[in-house]
């Protein structure tokens, strides 16, 4: 299970990060790059903790996880479009729960 969370949350961090620079691309949103990159890095940061073996890893996972989600799902409801905020929202979810489930192991 750790290692699906893992690779999960560096896949996460890399799709987070594209997902910055393609709002910066298409809108110019400075926010965009700047958020997606913190982000993407804290979510590769903490697929680093999973691999060396703490919790804290997982923490770290699930709280980005679920600011990403929180923002996203806001988003989404305004908007209801899948582009990004769907799609980030259903990211966001699925990384809460494989870093709960890991932690419940």
């Amino acid at each position: 299970m750790l290692e699906a969370t893992r690779i999960y949350l560096f896949v996460f961090g890399a799709l987070t990060i594209a997902g910055g620079v393609l709002g910066y691309v298409k809108a110019r949103s400075s926010a965009s790059i700047v958020a997606g990159t913190v982000f993407g890095l804290a979510l590769m940061a903490s697929g680093y903790l999973v691999a060396r073996g703490g919790s804290l890893g997982l923490w770290s996972g699930f709280g980005v996880s679920a600011m990403l989600t929180g923002r996203f799902s806001t988003a989404f409801r305004k908007t209801r479009k899948i582009m990004p905020a769907g799609v980030m929202t259903l990211l966001g979810v699925a990384g809460m729960g494989l870093t709960l489930l890991a932690l419940a192991r």
